[in-house]
């Protein structure tokens, strides 16, 4: 589907919803993961989850240690989320707050390796389980006329990297 045509729909159905407000009782939203989850298996092939993955922040040390491990020389500033797939947790920065695009399109990016580890899929390399998830995230942003490489100086070259496996 067109990003266009996608608004559109959008568009139409919260004006359809809007209008019948008055004749329904109102409900609560769905929660934000439960809304990201069915966008992502709808857009992306992936199977729901069966429970819905913890949030926590952390300080940006101790992320880059669940990512990559206490001996990494990885600076703290370059790792802005993980998924601990034995725990089930999503870790951000302390500070991430969900509140723009750009900090869901994150949240995005990490449910799909949340429904990818809930789903048992297996990967040659970590490397190659990051293209899916880079994906939905790209198409998150685009959705806000946003983009990977103009958002996070993400850009083809570096993208290429950070999905091919090495070894």
């Amino acid at each position: 589907m067109h990003i266009s045509a996608l608004r559109s729909a959008v568009v139409a159905l919260c004006l359809g919803a809007a209008a019948s407000v008055a004749a329904a009782e109102t409900q609560d939203p769905p929660p934000l993961l439960d809304t990201i989850e069915l966008w992502l298996v709808a857009n992306f092939g992936l199977t729901p989850a069966a429970e819905a993955p913890d949030l926590a922040t952390v300080p940006a040390s101790r992320l880059v240690e669940i990512r990559y491990g206490a001996a990494s020389q990885v600076s703290p500033g370059e790792v802005v989320a993980a998924y601990d797939e034995a725990s089930r947790i999503i870790y951000f920065t302390e500070g991430w707050t969900g509140r723009t695009p750009a900090q869901l399109s994150v949240l995005v990016h990490e449910m799909v390796h949340h429904l990818q580890g809930s789903a048992n899929m297996r990967f040659a390399c970590p490397a190659e389980r990051e293209v899916l998830a880079y994906q939905a995230q790209d198409a998150w942003l685009q959705l806000f006329g946003m983009d990977l490489e103009s958002t996070f100086g993400i850009d083809p070259a570096m993208l290429l990297v950070a999905t091919v496996c090495t070894h």
